[in-house]
């Protein structure tokens, strides 16, 4: 799977990530100083997410000190549903539920350990296709208000 990487800044959770994904065979496409640059969270956030909608990448990953910003930046991009995701259980939901197909993570509370636990549910659930119903929704939302 391909999958765009961003972050606002590079530290032991970044690098613990990237090395993760590398293992279980991904392709990584990095943006941010995760790619050498100093994008500030706002570019990241949206970079990855366009990624993302047109296809370049298959999911993405997004993280700032909270999660928050890139996770609000990258959801400002068409086609994008990025959930924040502090542990297993909501990452589990995000992909069963909403068919999130960017996950914010918080660098300041997640380790390498818990992201390996929201990474193991992340990638084991689908969106069931009786769920679909419900993105169109959304998706119809999105339409009516750009």
């Amino acid at each position: 799977m391909r999958i765009a990487v961003g972050s606002d800044e590079r530290n032991y959770v970044t690098d613990a990530l990237i090395a993760e994904l590398k293992q279980r065979g991904h392709e990584l496409i990095l943006f941010g100083p995760l790619a050498g640059n100093t994008d500030p969270w706002p570019d990241v956030g949206r970079a990855v997410g366009e990624a993302v909608a047109t296809g370049q990448a298959d999911q993405g990953i997004v993280c700032c000190y909270t999660g928050t910003g890139v996770s609000i930046a990258a959801n400002k991009v068409p086609g994008v549903r990025a959930a924040l995701c502090h542990d297993a259980q909501t990452a589990a939901g995000a992909r069963k539920w909403n068919d999130a197909n960017v996950l914010a993570l918080s660098l300041r509370t997640t380790t390498p350990e818990i992201a390996r636990e929201i990474l193991d549910a992340w990638f084991a659930t689908e969106c069931p296709p009786e769920e679909r119903a419900t993105i169109e929704r959304l998706k119809d939302v999105e339409r009516t208000s750009n």
